[in-house]
């Protein structure tokens, strides 16, 4: 590729800037929460629509799927953005702030699904691959498996693909920049609770009843020790309390009868997750009787963890690399604790899942916090990726 040849591509990006950033914006004010993401799919299928791509809906209820075919080559791929909301309170005063309470655009999906538009509409106005590109917008990303719902609808089955990409922005790497790895990138997301059932009593006599609210507190502190005494120190594993209750504030005389804890666990091995569980479930038990109680304890498991395929990181590596440059692309970027859907897709279709830098400012500008943003400045770089994705893996034949 010359670089030349790169200009072009580049300028051509950087001319839709205005009307992608004005996009992100409105879709950014409009939130819509899991499976409820109408006006969000309405939208992507307009333009689809009018750039020529056969659109396809309803997979995963609000699903929308865009495809793109040229030439005569069998490969598929699938590049997928998610489209959904969170319940948090926008605490921004900008022009296009969240005009509904209590939801908001909170992880930079309204990116998201942006930079794939617009790469949608790249490819669409040029030549630059011999193959199908599915374009997939997914819904319900945030906790409830929207990848698995548009599985379950036959995703891959009505658009097969030889490999799949995802790419989610991220505060705290440098703007622009592309970060992926080989191998665990997030974490498999799970929850646990346990519920301690004592008799209560009254809190003077302690000696007359049985107390939940020691085997609770025990329990609490144990759990720590799966990590610390029973992983292997190399496998990265966390378990944290979320969640604690039991009795009454106004009753602070009375021993309650039941004490609610429960929390996340996050785990990178299929071997360490399955241990997590066996040990939280035997210590809960265990301590409850060792305080005449009883317990119940669950443990549910939600996404897996998200694995990196090696030859499509090494694609997507090199995507990345021709996109914004060498020295913008961290190829060994360490796995984050943070768990995604898109695991679904890898446990079925090889592929990759990367990060671009929303910036490196902290605090309350990191996702899921009610003062963050996703930064438009990016839009261009996310274009470019996954424009080269696509080249790269659907490379044009010479002659």
């Amino acid at each position: 590729m010359s670089d030349d040849e790169f200009e072009q591509r580049r300028a051509k990006i950087e001319s839709y800037s205005n009307e992608l950033s004005a996009l992100r914006r409105d879709i950014h004010k409009h939130p819509e929460m899991a499976y409820e993401e109408n006006r969000t799919a309405d939208i992507v299928a307009e333009r689809l629509e009018s750039w020529g791509l056969a659109v396809d809906r309803g997979l995963g209820k609000t699903g929308v799927v865009g495809t793109l075919k040229r030439g005569d080559s069998n490969r598929a791929i699938g590049l997928r953005a998610d489209m959904d909301a969170l319940y948090i309170q926008e605490r921004n005063e900008f022009d296009h702030r969240s005009v509904h309470d209590g939801k908001m655009h909170a992880c930079g999906h309204d990116g998201h699904t942006t930079m794939l538009l617009g790469a949608a509409r790249f490819l669409a106005e040029s030549d630059e691959f011999n193959g199908t590109v599915h374009f997939i917008f997914q819904p319900a990303e945030e906790g409830r498996a929207g990848a698995k719902a548009m599985m379950e609808d036959g995703l891959f089955d009505k658009f097969p693909c030889d490999a799949v990409y995802g790419l989610h922005n991220m505060p705290g790497i440098e703007k622009g920049h592309i970060g992926l790895r080989h191998g665990p990138t997030l974490a498999a997301s799970d929850r646990w609770t346990a519920i301690f059932k004592g008799s209560g009593g009254h809190g003077s006599m302690p000696h007359q009843g049985t107390d939940p609210t020691m085997p609770a507190a025990q329990f609490t502190m144990a759990l720590q020790t799966i990590v610390s005494r029973n992983t292997d120190p190399l496998d990265t594993a966390v378990i944290s309390l979320g969640h604690i209750s039991g009795g009454d504030k106004g009753s602070l005389n009375i021993i309650p009868s039941e004490v609610f804890v429960g929390g996340t666990a996050r785990s990178f091995k299929p071997h360490v997750r399955e241990l997590m569980e066996r040990r939280l479930l035997d210590m809960a038990a265990s301590i409850a009787a060792a305080h005449g109680c009883t317990v119940e304890a669950t443990y549910t498991k939600g996404y897996p963890a998200t694995v990196n395929w090696k030859e499509q990181t090494e694609i997507a590596i090199a995507a990345a690399r021709a996109a914004v440059g060498e020295t913008m692309v961290d190829p060994n970027l360490n796995p984050l604790p943070g768990g995604e859907d898109f695991s679904f897709f890898l446990e079925k279709v090889p592929g990759c899942y990367a990060f671009i830098g929303n910036g490196l400012e902290g605090g309350d500008q990191f996702v899921h916090a009610p003062r963050y943003d996703f930064n438009d400045d990016i839009i261009a770089n996310g274009v470019s990726y996954w424009v080269e994705l696509a080249r790269g893996e659907l490379a044009k034949r010479e002659g």
